[in-house]
């Protein structure tokens, strides 16, 4: 019990919270979109491929929850495109209590900023070790001639 206390201890810092419910990710997929549209090249699908890989924060909320992920991030990303003089339209998110979009602001659906930031970090780094990969492995063929003969097949019987 005492372990679990310090997690939640080490992860708590005051005022530094985010809106939960998916609704971050989903600002922040937005936002991608509208960047990468003035960019131009490779450059240009790496942002919006990380926009999308946001996106599945919401939808694995809806699958959890058991409601229909294609529609709510459709009512989603239709909330995130209002431009209005309000910035509220940033805080809707899954509502898996009334199975709709709603205001997660409203709501008090809030997320610890360090766990978020964490998350993102480590997704973004370990999507960077891949990409960093510029030559594919192979193994090299064999040049002598006993190490090329076939393993013996074994057969299953049910």
């Amino acid at each position: 019990m005492r372990d679990k206390f310090k997690v939640v201890s080490d992860n708590y810092t005051p005022c530094e919270y985010f809106v939960g419910g998916g609704a971050t990710e989903m600002a922040l997929s937005g936002y991608l979109r509208e960047a990468a549209r003035n960019i131009r090249g490779r450059e240009q699908l790496l942002i919006t491929a990380m926009a999308r890989a946001f996106e599945i924060i919401p939808r694995q909320l809806c699958d959890n929850a058991g409601l229909d992920a294609t529609s709510i991030l459709n009512q989603l990303r239709h909330c995130h495109a209002k431009k209005d003089e309000n910035e509220s339209s940033a805080w809707f998110g899954v509502d898996i209590e009334h199975e709709c979009v709603a205001d997660n602001f409203k709501n008090n659906v809030w997320e610890p900023a360090l766990v978020k930031s964490n998350a993102i970090t480590a997704a973004t780094e370990a999507a960077c070790l891949v990409l960093s990969v510029d030559e594919t492995i192979k193994n090299p063929e064999s040049k002598n001639p006993v190490d090329q003969t076939p393993m013996p097949t074994q057969s299953v019987r049910a």
